[in-house]
């Protein structure tokens, strides 16, 4: 079921936010990184194919791919916790902010010319197409379909192509520029977010007969309420905790030790009470002990090169997870 805040639809608002933020995303990226044409050290044509032309080009793509499954992306999102086993539901937002890092760093340069090159093939293939009474039937394509579909190509594969050697220089860019120079703030966000989801999860623990994902239960009113309350408190002790750590007091390391501590404890319970109460419940081993090593990283090693491959690894690889999982769930949605 979809999920609403004051009769908006959670899932339709973020494709829309999606809408708007990447085209001004690939701007951004396109002109401010110092991209060069590889046949050409012209300042005017650098500035009409980098900056206006490809940015342009790859912007429409992302529009034309995001509205015409907007509808099936809004879907996936609403079909994700259904879906996702591998994550605690109290750490999802906590794997989500990272798998989103991940995405928007690695993984979206290096698909947005093969959206591009898709995009413009299928627009291509709709327009020459819209007046066919049913497109699922089994009849050849046209010539004039294909002609048109390798037509519109050509723009996107001519970007693509002009900036394909300056697809290293981008890694480098997003890596130093903004990977690396964010990356201490991600860690503190991420240890405050995990610490207190693992003191709400505590207390959802005793409330809940000893187990602590009550996702998973079926909710009385009163529980619902306690549950809201939990959430409150989640919220006050992040900023509280991600205050302390900024602000670099000493005594933050003591409730990281305590949440990561908490943490263990949670998961074990869940595993052996959990599977006690409710034949099919979803213990989320693996998910809790990726979060534990993330976590625990810092924790036990704070100055040592383990801690830094890690606290590395383990943000990567549940990022994805994460990721594996949403594209698994909207591939497998009709």
């Amino acid at each position: 079921m979809a999920k609403e805040i004051k009769g908006i639809i959670l899932s339709r608002l973020i494709v829309l936010i999606f809408i708007i933020i990447v085209p001004i995303a690939i701007f951004l990226i396109y002109n401010l990184a110092d991209f060069n044409l590889w046949y050409s050290n012209d300042p005017a044509m650098k500035l009409v194919i980098i900056k206006i032309l490809s940015p342009f080009v790859f912007s429409i793509s992302w529009l034309f791919f995001l509205i015409l499954f907007m509808k099936r992306i809004a879907t996936t999102l609403d079909d994700f916790d259904k879906t996702i086993s591998v994550v605690p539901s109290r750490l999802k937002f906590f794997y989500g902010i990272n798998a989103i890092y991940i995405l928007f760093i690695f993984i979206f340069p290096i698909i947005t010319p093969i959206i591009s090159v898709l995009s413009f093939a299928s627009f291509a293939w709709r327009l020459t197409t819209f007046k066919k009474a049913d497109w699922d039937d089994d009849t050849e394509t046209s010539f004039i379909t294909k002609f048109m579909m390798i037509l519109f190509s050509i723009l996107p594969i001519f970007c693509a192509l002009s900036i394909l050697p300056e697809f290293v220089k981008l890694g480098i860019f997003l890596w130093e520029v903004i990977w690396l120079p964010l990356l201490p703030y991600l860690f503190i966000i991420s240890y405050s977010l995990f610490t207190s989801l693992a003191i709400g999860a505590l207390i959802i623990l005793f409330y809940n007969s000893g187990i602590s994902e009550y996702e998973q239960m079926f909710l009385e009113p009163a529980k619902k309420q306690i549950l809201l309350n939990v959430k409150i408190l989640e919220i006050f002790l992040f900023g509280f905790f991600f205050f302390l750590d900024f602000t670099n007091f000493p005594v933050i390391d003591f409730f990281y030790m305590f949440g990561f501590m908490i943490m263990i404890f949670i998961s074990i319970i869940n595993f052996f009470r959990g599977k006690s109460m409710v034949k099919n419940f979803k213990s989320h081993f693996f998910g809790y002990f990726i979060a534990v090593v993330f976590i625990g990283s810092n924790v036990l090693f704070s100055s040592s090169l383990l801690s830094e491959f890690l606290r590395i690894w383990s943000l990567i690889i549940s990022a994805i997870l994460y990721i594996f999982v949403f594209f698994y769930t909207f591939l497998k949605n009709e």
